[in-house]
């Protein structure tokens, strides 16, 4: 019997009504779904804007996982013990471990190692790295047992798995080859226990194409063996320089213009630790947002960078950039400002600058360079002494303040005051040391 148009029409509009409502529920659902899933997770300390990312980035927890699920995989996890900061960074990095048959798992044979030393965030970084892996808790446990063996003990090897948990992954005689290649430069057995501990990564580097080849490296830049030794030993990160990188360190420091009393501190503990100062200062800037070739340029025109800790380099470049609102690149040209002393100077200067601003008494954009060039009495008279309100915050500039000298004489060689440029010298020592990073 033919099915009428009038049939038809009924029963399209019943399969669509009812096609309609499903997905409107399992919208609902979805939505339901995720606010519970954002209360779990705040109430294990996820911020909201954690929250936020993390639910974005992870719509598969919302879609094919039940809450109940998620709190039995959470509650397992708490169970290891692991710090707020490394367990939500453990699920950002890799929410996969949110597997709860995964996770108990794990739970049933960390039950194994008993006291075993092994830290809570130890066991964080080789859940990540075992989730990606497929690695099984049973040959954790063997490959913990050979690393003992082989003498890392205590404080060694949960350093090692917290910041280079691969080591489970690798064979027994390619860790013994890293610990032949140290015994071999003469760093006894003690000095091998810290240089894992402070730097776990070499562990991850291969003897033949990158520690030997640094080795050599520092040898034919005319540094002793025991001095190298007794380098890496202070300071293990030494062995993260890459090939030519102590040499264009040290090119740099042989072509700074600077005061004699700053070079002979820059010096002061050898050329070496110079050259590696250098190195550690240049990542600094580089992990800001700069590339190899400006840090260098920046390092060249502000030497004494070379002689303050990262740590106030990093505090000045995170005052420029989220307070004052300039870009990194900036400092290019206005190198000055991270020589500048930030509690004395900058930041006197740049709250005097925000008030004249906000009051309207400023008709012009000051600049970084304006900011930072002027000296202090210069400042002072500019935008200080013709309102006196701003001297709480600036401070008074002594009377005859602008006729003492800044140095004693013979400390500045002598340049003429006008803008400086770089001399064909100057353009050439750059040139020499920077030619490797173009």
């Amino acid at each position: 019997m033919p099915i009428s148009s009038f049939t038809k029409a009924t029963i399209f509009c019943r399969f669509s009504s009812t096609q309609f409502f499903s997905t409107v529920s399992s919208k609902i659902s979805q939505f339901r779904n995720r606010i519970s899933l954002a209360n779990l997770l705040q109430r294990y300390g996820f911020s909201p804007s954690q929250l936020h990312i993390f639910l974005a980035r992870n719509r598969f927890l919302f879609d094919h996982s039940s809450v109940h699920e998620i709190q039995n995989s959470l509650n397992v996890l708490l169970s290891f013990r692991i710090p707020q900061a490394p367990f939500i960074s453990l699920l950002f990095d890799c929410p996969a471990v949110l597997d709860f048959n995964f996770l108990k798992k794990w739970q049933i044979g960390i039950s194994k190692f008993g006291n075993s030393g092994i830290s809570p965030v130890a066991i964080c970084s080789v859940l990540a790295l075992s989730k990606r892996f497929q690695i099984d808790p049973d040959l954790f446990l063997n490959r913990v047992g050979v690393l003992k063996d082989l003498g890392f003990n205590g404080g060694v090897l949960t350093r090692v798995l917290e910041r280079f948990p691969r080591i489970i992954m690798m064979k027994e005689d390619e860790i013994c080859r890293k610990i032949g290649f140290l015994e071999g430069i003469g760093i006894s057995r003690y000095g091998i226990e810290r240089v894992f501990h402070s730097f776990p990564e070499v562990l991850g580097f291969d003897v033949e194409n990158r520690l030997k080849p640094l080795l050599d490296e520092f040898l034919e830049l005319g540094f002793r063996k025991n001095e190298i030794r007794d380098e890496i030993t202070r300071d293990p990160r030494v062995l993260g320089m890459e090939l030519g990188e102590m040499s264009r360190c040290l090119g740099l420091l042989k072509t700074l213009k600077c005061r004699v009393p700053i070079k002979d501190e820059i010096f002061s503990e050898g050329e070496f630790k110079a050259g590696f100062e250098v190195k550690l200062r240049v990542d600094c800037l580089c992990k800001q947002g700069l590339i190899h070739r400006e840090a260098f340029k920046i390092l060249w025109k502000e030497p004494r960078l070379v002689l303050y800790e990262i740590e106030e380099i990093e505090k000045k470049i995170e005052f420029l950039v989220n307070r004052m609102k300039y870009g990194v690149g900036c400092l290019v040209e206005v190198p000055e400002y991270l020589g500048a002393n930030f509690d004395k100077q900058i930041v006197p200067r740049y709250n005097v600058v925000e008030y004249l601003r906000s009051k309207g008494a400023l008709e012009f954009d000051v600049g970084l360079k304006g900011l930072i060039k002027p000296s202090r009495l210069r400042f002072y008279n500019l935008y200080v002494k013709p309102y006196p309100e701003c001297e709480k915050m600036f401070g008074r500039v002594a009377d005859g303040a602008g006729l003492q000298q800044r140095h004693p004489v013979g400390m500045w060689k002598l340049f003429k005051p006008q803008k400086h440029t770089e001399s064909k010298e100057d353009v050439n020592n750059m040139k020499s040391f920077m030619e490797p990073l173009v």
